[in-house]
């Protein structure tokens, strides 16, 4: 956390020193935005041990228990595979965070700064019901003979590795860095809501995935960050919950089960009244009010 506030307070003095809008407009900083991101996040370190007490392993415990395949932690290349791997989890994970709207009552809180600076990184949900279901996207990694713990390890490491890449001070890196890896302006790409980033860009390391999978775009056009529908709140309690809230009064009103289903379930544009999502509503950063 020292470090993460250092880089923090860094990136703060860079844009007073250096505002540096020559190339294209930047947002910079709000000072009620950045404390509310940190409030957020200082929240959710109170409330962590509810959540650990809650789901202690969960899915990770389960596959561990019927795997039959177990590598040793002592093979330089079990530890390259399992960062690999997780990594492969983790763009899966983010992609049902975006397109699975109980996901997306968690990870909206992320996105929901119209800023993108390192505070923003820290934003992130707690007490939510879609945080005893993430672990599932990383089972697989279990299930292939990997330590629950090496996976977990490496999932940290790969958090980590995402806190510098949310800012606006960094511009294009050499090429064969940005084919490969995710860098601050393919996250810039992810934190959009405009088109055409929206669902773009899920990677945690390897940019290679959204490549193969489908979901790449290149940052062309400028940014506007935040949600399609933006919240308009700095108070840490309502966004960490208002799209949570938002979701459970879609269930409370629907009228069949299809609908109370697809609003859990469908990506956050579904209206039961439609036969189709309509790509309007569509967009990974949709907050749904009605």
């Amino acid at each position: 956390m020292v470090a993460f506030v250092i880089l923090m307070a860094v990136e703060w003095l860079s844009y007073r020193l250096d505002p540096d809008n020559r190339g294209r407009p930047r947002h910079g900083f709000s000072g009620r935005d950045t404390a509310t991101s940190l409030s957020i996040f200082a929240l959710g370190r109170i409330t962590k041990p509810i959540m650990a007490a809650a789901a202690p392993l969960g899915f990770l415990a389960l596959a561990a228990w019927i795997t039959p395949l177990h590598l040793s932690s002592h093979e330089w290349w079990v530890w390259v595979a399992a960062f690999v791997m997780v990594d492969l989890c983790y763009y899966w994970a983010h992609r049902a965070d975006h397109r699975i709207r109980l996901m997306w009552t968690a990870h909206s809180v992320h996105h929901s700064s119209e800023y993108f600076n390192l505070s923003t990184a820290v934003r992130l949900p707690w007490l939510t019901p879609a945080s005893l279901i993430r672990p599932l996207w990383f089972a697989p990694a279990v299930l292939l003979g990997f330590p629950v713990w090496m996976v977990l390890l490496t999932q940290s490491l790969n958090l980590l590795y995402q806190f510098p890449i949310h800012t606006e001070r960094v511009g294009r890196l050499p090429r064969p860095i940005e084919f490969v890896f995710n860098t601050p302006s393919h996250h810039r790409v992810h934190h959009g809501s405009n088109n055409p980033y929206l669902d773009k860009n899920y990677a945690g390391v390897f940019i290679l995935w959204d490549r193969m999978f489908g979901s790449y775009a290149e940052e062309l056009e400028p940014v506007r960050f935040g949600l399609t529908t933006n919240i308009e709140t700095y108070n840490p309690l309502k966004a960490n919950y208002i799209e949570l809230a938002a979701m459970l009064r879609d269930v409370h009103r629907a009228h069949t089960w299809r609908g109370r289903i697809g609003y859990l379930l469908a990506p956050p544009g579904f209206h039961e009244d439609k036969d189709a999502t309509s790509p309007a509503d569509s967009g990974h950063n949709r907050i749904l009010t009605s």
